[in-house]
């Protein structure tokens, strides 16, 4: 095909990439029926379960079975910025982003197996409060709760803005703020007032709205290529009209669908795939916030492992649903979704360094007929909100737990409760704010660029909690130190990729040789590696940890006696109250007893009573009854069924021999 520098008839003069403006009714109507949808099974949810503990609050009462746990791990993990982000790569590079999708479905499962035992012998809530009775001490504690606020705040929540913008903003054409506005405070709603419980319950309806919207439009696509087959014939053929001769720009990759690919001069080395890949995922899957309390939330350690089988069984499909589909745009509009003239993609979406993030939205407005195509904007909002609603929440529970409680050590519960809520809110207003700055900010491949700083701020928080896990050695000191070094590293790594830009296609790379030579890959193990020394050098060369720093916290003494703990006040176990129980609701004399203006205000205001039982906090309005205690935590024993347990350990097995023949057909 001779690059001509004329573009041919299809493609249109104003670049306009999405020209039809308005949705049907029949797809508005859709659309209408899914927020009702979502917000009925939301306030469902708020009925059913109880929302005035810090437990049942934080974590749906540790009463969730393994499907609603299965579909949430999902859906917070599967946000708008994978449709978009992995569409987007699938059609500048081919399939090699699945390689994310796919470490994580055995990373998933070294949670259910390996990790979650050890937590919920622990009875942790959060993940900083984890490593501070592992290691004691509170530095490291509160360090990482604002490292992880940091993360979902700059990666997480921003990303899914700009995707689920892009969304609205180009294929619906309404007005942004108002759009993110009006979302935010639907998914503020059930957020605010049902905890993780509501989350949990619309993540699940989300995730089945996900599949059937991504599933139909796959099909449409598959059968406008002609299968698998058209899609590997006609995709070396996708090039834009308009590109420099006798440069590689705008040409697909020669090895688009492979996974590995060659470990120094290609986007994504194999061996940084396997190994630096590993690691960050480590993190996100075993040790983040968002993934571990929905593994919490359930009822016990079978149902847990039920739901990270599912999750591991759903994640086979983002290949076929998102990256195959980016792929199947790229072929049927090249000149739009592969444009190689900075001038162009500038038109086309404004932003020069490349158009592959308007990849998915195009295929759904130009291939679906109407009425899926509503279904389809619900998708894409059900992703963006049930992954923004499990941050929302796993941020207020962080905030909450671990930097409130160390501020206010003698808070009463009803306080942590309305601290927690209104953290919610307050995120949600930063979620509006980001706004402006995602929109100016990063274009291009976006699911690269959330991946490459998961790179460098990841693997030391991974490599601590893995040593703290399974090494009963590892002491605080160690701990801080292979953290600080490893996250001081990262961070200079980060500024320096901020500072030199990955230069656009065809221009010399002028960046130095420590980021041009390095793939960020490759700098997340040398991440780990140089984190792991640290972490062994300086706790060998210090004092071991106390005997309650190890009991019930590490993989070998998940099985002791609660016994050494309860003198730690770390386990909540037996009848009796222990002393953090004490700390969340403290008794009656200590301090004023809310409750008493809770009752006073009742006469003066219905309205307030209406907003306490929205926030499910009516329970302390009975001035009558004294402060209500909160409920002993039950011992989650790690003892299952034998053979619910086998039946696991079978399907761990398929699911294992699953993923590896993916990998070796695909590599």
């Amino acid at each position: 095909m001779e690059p001509s520098s004329v573009p041919p008839a299809s493609a249109t003069p104003s670049w306009d990439v999405f020209p039809q403006q308005t949705l049907e009714p029949v797809d508005i109507a859709v659309l209408v029926l899914y927020f009702l949808f979502v917000l009925a099974v939301g306030l469902w949810s708020m009925w059913k379960t109880q929302r005035s503990t810090v437990k049942g609050y934080f974590l749906a009462g540790g009463q969730m079975v393994w499907w609603p746990v299965g579909a949430s791990l999902f859906a917070s993990n599967v946000g708008s910025g994978h449709f978009i982000g992995l569409a987007g790569s699938g059609a500048a590079s081919g399939i090699a982003a699945t390689a994310y999708e796919w470490n994580g479905m055995f990373c998933v499962l070294v949670l259910a197996w390996l990790f979650l035992p050890i937590y919920i012998a622990s009875g942790v809530t959060t993940m900083p409060e984890y490593l501070q009775r592992r290691f004691g001490g509170k530095r490291i504690q509160i360090f990482l709760a604002i490292l992880y606020l940091f993360i979902y705040i700059f990666t997480k929540i921003s990303v899914d803005m700009y995707a689920g913008a892009l969304f609205i903003q180009q294929a619906l054409h309404w007005d942004l703020y108002i759009a993110v506005a009006g979302l935010l405070a639907i998914t503020a709603v059930y957020t605010v007032s049902g905890g993780l419980a509501a989350v949990i319950y619309t993540d699940a309806l989300q995730t089945l709205i996900m599949l059937i919207g991504a599933v139909s439009l796959m099909v449409f696509s598959f059968i406008e290529v002609g299968g698998l087959e058209g899609l590997q014939a006609k995709y070396f053929g996708a090039i834009p009209s308009i590109r420099q001769e006798n440069s590689s720009c705008g040409l697909p990759r020669a090895d688009a669908f492979h996974i590995f690919r060659d470990p120094v001069s290609s986007d994504l080395p194999w061996p940084g795939v396997l190994v630096g890949m590993t690691i960050p995922s480590l993190w996100y899957w075993c040790t983040d916030q968002v993934i571990v309390q929905r593994s919490l939330a359930a009822k016990n350690l079978s149902h847990a492992k039920g739901g990270s089988l599912m999750t591991s069984y759903l994640k086979i499909l983002p290949l076929f649903m998102m990256v195959m589909p980016g792929m199947i745009s790229r072929v049927l509009f090249p000149d739009l979704v592969a444009c190689a003239d900075p001038e162009i993609c500038q038109k086309i979406c404004g932003n020069p360094s490349g158009c592959s993030d308007i990849a998915y939205p195009k295929l759904v407005l130009e291939l679906l007929p109407v009425g899926l195509r509503g279904l389809m904007m619900s998708v894409m909002i059900a992703a963006l909100m049930s992954s923004l609603t499990s941050i929302f929440n796993s941020s207020s529970t962080i905030f909450t737990m671990d930097l409130w409680k160390h501020l206010r050590p003698r808070c009463s519960e009803w306080e942590l409760m309305v601290v927690g809520r209104v953290f919610v809110l307050l995120l949600t207003v930063v979620s509006i704010l980001w706004i402006p700055l995602v929109q100016a900010g990063q274009g291009g491949q976006l699911f690269i660029y959330i991946q490459s700083i998961s790179s460098y701020l990841q693997p030391p928080v991974a490599v601590v909690f893995i040593l703290g896990c399974f090494w009963r050695r590892a002491n605080e000191k160690g701990a801080f130190w292979g953290l600080l070094l490893g996250l001081l590293l990262g961070g200079v790594r980060l500024v320096l990729d901020f500072i030199y830009p990955e230069p656009q296609c065809g221009q010399p790379d002028t960046r130095p040789g420590v980021v041009r030579h390095m793939h960020y890959l490759y700098f997340s193990m040398v991440l780990g590696a140089t984190t792991s020394l640290t972490v062994l050098l300086v706790s060998l060369a210090t004092e071991p940890p106390a005997p309650e720093q190890i009991s019930r916290l590490t993989w070998f003494t998940r099985g002791d006696a609660p016994a050494v703990q309860e003198a730690a006040a770390a386990a909540a176990a037996g009848p009796g109250p222990t002393k953090e129980q004490l700390e969340l609701s403290p008794t009656p004399e200590s301090g004023p007893d809310p409750s008493k203006g809770a009752a006073e205000a009742k006469g003066s205001s219905k309205l307030l009573s209406t907003v306490l039982w929205l926030c499910g906090m009516e329970r302390r309005q009975e001035g009558a009854e004294p402060l209500p205690r909160a409920e002993p935590l039950p011992v989650v024993s790690l003892e299952e069924e034998p053979l619910v347990k086998h039946i696991l350990n079978i399907n761990l097995l398929l699911c294992v021999c699953a993923g590896i023949f993916l990998w070796a057909y695909f590599a």
